[in-house]
């Protein structure tokens, strides 16, 4: 059996826009997701995270490029595909005349289930997202957020091969956001099922996923884990300094004090990247002072993936709470 469950050969998906102009979304990416790993695909808005996903998931058709989805090509065969994969889409797909129950039903009966068992896997799930109140109630009467955790049973309820969530939390209250992760985990453990996740929440890759892909402007970035992404970062011990005025050439200035490999501005803050884990603060405190600017804040950090993220797109990932 081959090792990967998906493979995505030089990918590419091109917009035609007004007055004849071209728009490519996706730029020739390549990878391979893992039989039963939870793998991570991030990107700044506007990356080319949805549209990818669009075309794993048989929604678009791509420009030019290779799907391999279980050893066969997703391309050519679409309808096969669509039977291995479960999807939490970012925009609500659910049927909205129908109820919660039926849509739950409707969903796994496509997918080959019989009613009986239709019927016990929707009481489940309608009772693990807090939605069996609600379940007569037609999806249109439905908040945000009681949609999102119907599209996110409905995308479980017949156990995937490959369940693509792309930015499953937003509209999620913490209590639902545990709950999804607590049952990803489970179909992820107990049955196999691979997960490839999008998430502006950069705690959840770090925790969750074994291998994370960094995509921007249509480009892959990087690949690996977490440890091996935070090793394309200069230092992994990081002074952030919040300066009263900010400047470029205090960077330059910076560059060449003792002990900083790199220094950059990034989110209002000088960042010096250092050899050593513990770096001489009355040094660069007395440093600012030569610089005629007032020092409002400093502290020490390890890498995170925001930076590792900041590193290789120069952007900050935004998580939709702080829009």
């Amino acid at each position: 059996m081959n090792n990967n469950i998906l493979e995505v050969k030089n990918l590419k998906k091109t917009f035609h826009v007004k007055n004849g102009h071209k728009f490519e979304a996706v730029k020739d990416i390549s990878f391979d997701v893992k039989r039963g790993e939870v793998f991570g695909f991030l990107g700044p808005n506007g990356a080319g995270k949805s549209t990818t996903i669009s075309m794993l998931t048989t929604q678009r058709t791509a420009t030019a490029g290779e799907i391999i989805l279980d050893g066969k090509s997703l391309i050519k065969n679409p309808v096969e595909a669509r039977r291995k994969i479960g999807v939490v889409a970012q925009h609500n797909n659910l049927e909205r005349g129908l109820t919660a129950r039926e849509n739950l039903i409707y969903h796994a009966k496509y997918f080959g289930m019989e009613t009986k068992t239709a019927n016990k896997k929707a009481d489940e799930y309608l009772e693990k997202f807090g939605l069996a109140d609600r379940q007569h109630d037609y999806v249109r009467s439905y908040s945000g957020g009681m949609a999102q955790r119907l599209k996110i049973a409905r995308s479980m309820i017949h156990i995937p091969e490959i369940l693509f969530l792309d930015e499953p939390t937003t509209g999620l209250d913490p209590i639902y956001r545990a709950i999804l992760w607590e049952q990803m985990t489970a179909l992820n453990k107990t049955a196999g099922t691979t997960i490839f996740l999008t998430t502006h929440y950069m705690e959840e890759p770090e925790q969750l996923c074994q291998r994370i892909a960094i995509v921007d402007q249509g480009e892959l970035k990087a690949l690996g884990t977490s440890a091996e992404l935070k090793e394309m970062i200069p230092s992994n011990n990081i002074v952030s300094m919040k300066l009263s005025d900010l400047n470029a050439s205090y960077v330059e200035t910076a560059k060449t004090l003792p002990g900083v490999k790199k220094a950059a501005i990034q989110n209002g803050l000088l960042l010096l990247y250092m050899n050593d884990a513990q770096p001489d603060f009355n040094y660069l405190i007395n440093w600012t002072k030569q610089q005629n600017t007032t020092l409002q804040n400093i502290s020490l950090s390890s890498s995170t993936l925001d930076d590792v993220f900041i590193h290789l797109t120069g952007k900050e990932i935004i998580n939709h709470e702080n829009k």
